[in-house]
């Protein structure tokens, strides 16, 4: 099969697809042939060194994978075979055109979804899922998303708008705060303008902080007193500095949402329904075959990108298995 490598840490040209052996099937997994891989911006950063993950070389990227079963190991009910799964690889192996996913994170694609629509929602579509629970939005609430255009805040509007918020959309350039504005976001603001304070007309009640660093300590600034903030990653290069001492003094709550084992099955199924029913739509901005997966991390890493990337592995549209 054929595999992405990294072997150093640094550019994105230190990826390259290389012929690789299969992984072996082990008890309690099944061997899927991928036909999509997941991408996010954390794994952007592991590659470059950095980020809150710091994985063993050499490895083979990627976590979040969608193909067919060709094989379940001792454990694993045989019936799978043949079927369309999304799950989750561990953390490495995922950049392949095979990948080993434990039977406890797989998921079987609701009939009616196309299977990259659910690798696009597998990991974004819980997180998002998982922050608006947290966040308890009662309606007519403003709400603040930050990197809205990406994968989880195109969800997050969508989430937010059924919940009956009133959502400002955050976002980089005219093309990403246009498809805010698309998905329904009531207002969308550029956050490369520094006066865009100045545009919401009135404090927020809510921030999803997924950028961090300066950014999300303007939005923790937006808030008003009783307001919450839920920070969730770090794509500014760094988690938002928010003493706790200020936080009471202004009344604000500090979020960081966690979820255990079952917790996380529960959203992830929640969300593939959603995205199966129509309620929820996942944003596939774009797809690279596996050989220019170096094309994909430096689309991400420059900011090139809207909603989800993809990397297409094996025979994906052959099988019929991506949407048109």
């Amino acid at each position: 099969m054929r595999a992405v490598w990294l072997r150093e840490f640094g550019a994105p040209t230190e990826l390259h697809a290389e012929e690789t052996p299969e992984p072996s099937l082990a008890p309690g997994t099944a061997l899927v042939d991928v036909a999509y891989a997941n991408i996010t911006f954390v794994e952007t950063q592991a590659r470059a060194g950095g980020g809150p993950f710091h994985p063993e070389l050499p490895t083979v990227p990627g976590n979040g994978v969608g193909g067919v079963v060709r094989a379940v190991g001792d454990g694993v009910d045989p019936a799978l075979v043949g079927t369309r799964v999304v799950g989750s690889t561990g953390g490495s192996g995922g950049y392949a055109e095979v990948a080993l996913v434990p039977e406890a994170v797989l998921y079987p694609v609701p009939d009616g979804l196309a299977l990259d629509a659910a690798v696009a929602v597998l990991a974004d579509g819980r997180t998002a899922s998982l922050l608006v629970e947290a966040a308890a939005i009662r309606p007519g609430e403003r709400v603040l998303i930050e990197a809205a255009a990406g994968g989880v805040g195109t969800l997050l509007i969508q989430l937010a708008k059924a919940a009956g918020a009133v959502v400002v959309a955050l976002a980089g350039g005219p093309r990403k705060t246009g498809l805010a504005a698309d998905l329904g976001a009531d207002q969308a603001i550029d956050y490369r303008d520094p006066a865009w304070p100045g545009r919401l007309g009135e404090p927020v009640d809510v921030v999803f902080d997924g950028v961090g660093g300066a950014i999300g300590r303007t939005a923790f600034e937006q808030l008003r007193r009783g307001g919450r903030i839920l920070t969730y990653g770090l794509a500014g290069g760094q988690w938002t500095e928010i003493p706790e001492e200020e936080a009471e003094r202004r009344g604000a709550r500090v979020v960081r949402p966690t979820a255990g084992p079952e917790d996380m099955r529960r959203l992830t199924e929640s969300a593939l329904r959603a995205a199966a029913e129509g309620r929820l739509r996942p944003v596939i901005g774009q797809r690279f075959p596996l050989e220019r997966a170096d094309e994909a991390h430096a689309a991400i890493q420059e900011r090139r990108t809207v909603g989800k990337t993809l990397l297409v592995a094996g025979g994906a549209h052959q099988a019929g298995l991506s949407t048109p």
